[in-house]
């Protein structure tokens, strides 16, 4: 049996990447330098996820580094906070954070920045 002819379309143009992504490895390693942040646990490794909600990075965007926060890795018998926080989605995560924790992901982020090495930094692109 033939296939019938093949339908060639021109591949649509690629979306430009946000340039104004903040970038820092020192951030990210400040953050990982912390326990999960999720109340009590204690495992590692820890992860420097990136939270999107609040971040207006879209789909398939990785927020700025400054937005990172500590959470638990994947290990032999536990799936990790950070990937935890993707099975359920995000919005449910954070509540579920705020609960237990007693504050707003976005107060976790802020105690992080202005903790960070990169404060200046993170103030300059926040403010900028």
């Amino acid at each position: 049996m033939a296939l019938p002819p093949r339908k060639f379309k021109e591949p649509a143009p690629k979306k430009e990447k946000r340039e104004s992504r903040w970038k820092s490895q020192a951030h990210l390693a400040f953050v990982r330098s912390f326990h999960c942040a999720w109340p009590g646990c204690q495992r590692a490794p820890i992860e420097a996820a990136h939270v999107r909600n609040g971040s207006g990075a879209g789909m398939s965007q990785k927020p700025d580094d400054w937005r990172a926060v500590p959470l638990c890795g994947r290990d032999l018998d536990f799936i990790g906070h950070h990937q935890q926080q993707h099975q359920i989605g995000e919005q449910s995560f954070w509540r579920a954070y705020q609960v237990a924790s007693g504050q707003t992901v976005d107060q976790l982020i802020e105690s992080l920045c202005d903790a960070s090495p990169r404060r200046q930094q993170i103030r300059e692109v926040r403010n900028g």
